[in-house]
């Protein structure tokens, strides 16, 4: 799978790490959801890093579709909400 996150670039994040994104990006949705500005911050950090540490990045000039957005690190909670389908941000 395809991810970017806004503002860095792209990776490549094999399908087997779905599932620990998932639970994080449930995480994210009820802090989102409840308005937790602080857990929100300490989650959307976690998760960011999790797709940085499980991805292999692409170069700067690979233009290949991405399968998912992911927000900026300073994104608000605001922003994130906006962002959100109706399972988070990840699918599945």
């Amino acid at each position: 799978m395809i991810v970017r996150i806004m503002g860095e670039g792209q990776v490549r994040v094999a399908e087997s790490h779905l599932p620990g994104l998932n639970r994080l990006d449930d995480e994210l949705l009820a802090e989102i959801e409840g308005g937790d500005h602080e857990g929100f911050r300490k989650t959307l950090g976690a998760l960011l890093d999790a797709v940085r540490s499980a991805g292999e990045p692409l170069p700067d000039d690979a233009l290949q579709p991405s399968e998912l957005i992911l927000p900026a690190a300073g994104a608000t909670l605001e922003e994130v909400k906006a962002m959100l389908k109706d399972d988070g941000l990840i699918p599945g």
